[in-house]
């Protein structure tokens, strides 16, 4: 059974960092996309960063390039999303969330390209 579970979340203030991290377990093969959303409370989810597992490719929204940088630890099947210079508007609650198989770029950003969810951690920004 495919089981996502996230940690790492906190309250930071604007201009620090945090790193979340993803275990992810029941995952075979390198065929599935891999990756974060989040959402803060009255708006919808949107995608942040995702990696291909059989590539390496790593997708970022416009929102946070140059800021979060993911990254993957394959032998520990745990997938890494370092935040730096956060935001106020960074504030929210944090998915990880992976496909069954590999996500074209297309719809990489796409909430129903993903199968499986973690339970989600909070992150919060002060200003």
């Amino acid at each position: 059974e495919e089981q996502l579970v996230e940690s790492g979340g906190g309250l930071v203030q604007a201009g620090g960092s945090l790193r979340l991290s993803c275990a992810a377990s029941g995952f075979t093969g390198d065929d599935y996309t891999i990756g974060w959303f989040r959402q803060a409370p009255g708006k919808e989810r949107e995608g942040v960063s995702f990696i291909s597992r059989s590539d390496g490719t790593t997708y970022y929204a416009d929102s946070v390039k140059g800021r979060f940088t993911i990254s993957s630890d394959n032998a520990k099947n745990t997938v890494y999303l370092q935040m730096d210079s956060l935001k106020p508007e960074d504030t929210a609650v944090y998915y990880c969330a992976a496909s069954d198989f590999t996500v074209r770029s297309q719809a990489i950003m796409w909430a129903g390209a993903y199968d499986y969810w973690g339970q989600g951690t909070q992150v919060t920004v002060s200003s």
